[in-house]
């Protein structure tokens, strides 16, 4: 921290309070050249978590809108919560740890479908007609097949 009385670059804390709400930190500080003090505050960084869609729109992360579209996909399906919540959760921590703060939306969907294809097909389908924005039957109909083919291939492993 910078004194703002002689510039020095060193100095130490003298007092830290958080604020009422917990959102700032106050720090009473004491310059070790000058020996005057100064306060400086400290916030959190909020600088949200974005996707970036398909035609390069920018969208706000937002959790619990990827857990309503998991959990519409799974409604009805033999899928326990903690299931739910774990996927919700990786692909979380996906974004979180992009360092540029962003994710594509295709990246996320692929990362859903591939998991969601492992804990079962159905719920996987419903995702998929919703993400790849199905049109007709015979959408529908290639993925089928696609799922199918896998299903019997891993059978024969």
């Amino acid at each position: 921290m910078k004194c703002p009385f002689c510039g020095h670059v060193e100095d130490k804390v003298v007092d830290s309070r958080e604020s009422r709400e917990g959102d700032v930190i106050r720090r009473r500080r004491e310059c070790l050249k000058c020996e005057r003090r100064f306060t400086s505050y400290e916030r959190i960084d909020e600088i949200p978590y974005m996707v970036v869609k398909k035609d390069g729109r920018r969208e706000t992360f937002d959790r619990d809108k990827l857990l309503a579209g998991v959990l519409k996909a799974c409604e009805r399906r033999p899928i326990p919560t903690a299931k739910v919540e774990a996927l919700v959760n990786a692909v979380e921590k996906y974004v979180q740890e992009s360092r540029d703060r962003e994710r594509p939306s295709e990246k996320i969907g692929q990362m859903i479908m591939r998991r969601l294809k492992e804990l079962d097909q159905v719920a996987y389908v419903r995702f998929a007609s919703v993400y790849r924005d199905f049109q007709d039957a015979s959408d529908f109909k290639t993925t089928l097949s696609e799922l199918t083919s896998l299903v019997k291939s891993n059978r024969n492993k």
